[in-house]
């Protein structure tokens, strides 16, 4: 939690809320998708993710398109606005974490190595 909340820290000039962030992270990640699809692996309810869809459209961080064969559906996209701020976020979180861990010894690092695989195994969208 503690890490998080440093990594959060990063974010002194956001202009979106972490939730929006998530979501854009998910689309830069996993590509363009439904909104039911989108609020399913952010595991919020769609209701919930269509307010936040409307909200990144209209800071035209995303794009909505029809849906190719559903008429009923749309397809929710990183616009190229989205994808420079979730190029930045990034950017700024690992100047931050580059430099807290360039003054560990080998032996840490390698700590941290193993640890990393556990914890993706913990949060895998497998189990």
């Amino acid at each position: 939690m503690r890490l998080t909340r440093h990594l959060r820290g990063r974010r002194a000039e956001a202009q979106i809320s972490l939730t929006q962030l998530s979501a854009l992270a998910t689309l830069n990640r996993d590509g363009a998708m439904t909104p039911g699809a989108l609020a399913a692996r952010e595991r919020v309810q769609p209701p919930s993710m269509t307010r936040v869809i409307a909200s990144l459209a209209e800071l035209k961080l995303v794009q909505r398109e029809p849906h190719p064969t559903d008429g009923r559906q749309i397809i929710v996209s990183l616009s190229e606005a989205g994808r420079a701020l979730i190029d930045d976020e990034n950017h700024a979180r690992e100047v931050w974490l580059t430099g807290q861990l360039s003054g560990l010894p080998p032996q840490q690092l390698e700590v941290l190595r193993e640890a990393i695989v556990i914890m993706k195994q913990f949060v895998s969208e497998d189990k």
